[in-house]
């Protein structure tokens, strides 16, 4: 029902691996696709666009690369989701952009919108950190 896409995993694994490396390291995008067999044009997008909203640093040049800028027990799921794929919306209805045919006798436009509330909550609740370092029990 609620899946991730692949943007979304792309973002995780790049966060993690750089997570993962010496404070001030910088990590190309190429370094991230080449170590997890991901998409070169795919990754460097949405490393870029975590540079763009001050997830990550952006250093150009022939040695250039990223680092993390901010801590991520402080980035939630919620911050990286809108980051990567914009606002939380499970359903048709939530999107002005696309209005659906049913909505005038729809009876659960109310019951979507507080799942979709409760979805939104939840992933502000977790932090990036906390996905990515989860100990399995």
């Amino acid at each position: 029902m609620n899946k991730m896409n692949r943007k979304l995993e792309y973002s995780l694994m790049a966060l993690k691996h750089m997570s993962q490396k010496t404070p001030g390291e910088l990590t190309s995008a190429k370094e991230v696709s080449e170590s997890y067999h991901a998409p070169f044009d795919a990754t460097a997008r949405v490393m870029q666009m975590m540079a763009q909203k001050g997830l990550l640093r952006a250093e150009h040049g022939a040695f250039g690369g990223y680092q993390i800028t901010k801590d991520l027990s402080k980035v939630t799921m919620h911050d990286l989701l809108n980051i990567i794929q914009g606002p939380t919306k499970i359903a048709k209805c939530m999107t002005k952009n696309e209005p659906c045919d049913l909505q005038a006798q729809c009876n659960i436009i109310s019951p979507l919108n507080n799942l979709n509330q409760k979805l939104n909550e939840f992933y502000k609740s977790l932090s990036v950190r906390e996905v990515l370092f989860h100990k399995q029990p």
